[in-house]
């Protein structure tokens, strides 16, 4: 066993790690796409992206390997994924998210809102994981995957926006709840229990 470990380790990142900075990685590739306007380029390699996000997730779970580091890194990885998604959008289907960019500023206020207070009261971004950031997170990359490889889908946009606000107003709660710094938490009904369990103790 502590051989099989060592040999998914490289310095001091494992295997998931290396996973979550392929996303960070591939960005200046993916940027170069969307200036050369190669949309089939983009959206091939920005499936492989989405794809390492599950992988790394799925093997940090299964080797126990999961650490604050990993969770911080694999937001981060997140975040500029789905950036570099919006950018995508922005560029290959324009007509589209300029019909409908007030519903999608609108939808940024909360995710702007939280982003300021994690920084506020911990210093750094928030990696909470709940099941409704990972339900979140698999909307948006559908959406952005099935408007690049074919076109937007208005359903699954709606359904993109309503899922991101719900799991940013949890996110919220979750900031008002932990006075430290957490990672991979279930989600806000879990919180409140964890709470009370510690009040009655």
């Amino acid at each position: 066993m502590p051989f099989r470990i060592e040999m998914l380790t490289f310095g001091k990142f494992n295997i998931a790690d290396w996973f979550s900075f392929y996303r960070i990685a591939a960005i200046p590739l993916l940027l170069t796409f969307l200036l050369l306007e190669e949309r089939n380029l983009f959206k091939w390699f920005l499936l492989i992206s989405y794809t390492t996000d599950m992988i790394d997730g799925y093997l940090a779970r299964k080797l126990k390997i999961t650490s604050a580091r990993g969770s911080r890194l694999d937001s981060f990885g997140d975040q500029i994924t789905f950036v570099m998604g919006l950018l995508g959008l922005l560029v290959f289907e324009y007509a589209f998210i300029r019909a409908n960019y007030l519903l999608i500023l609108l939808a940024f206020v909360p995710y702007l809102l939280q982003m300021l207070l994690a920084y506020n009261k911990y210093g750094k971004a928030t990696a909470f994981h709940t099941y409704l950031a990972k339900l979140s997170a698999l909307v948006q990359g559908v959406f952005i995957l099935w408007s690049l490889f074919f076109s937007p889908v208005y359903a699954l946009f709606y359904t993109m926006l309503i899922v991101g606000v719900v799991e940013t107003a949890e996110e919220i709660g979750l900031i008002f709840i932990y006075g430290e710094w957490r990672s991979d938490v279930k989600g806000i009904y879990w919180a409140l229990k964890e709470k009370r369990k510690g009040v009655r103790q």
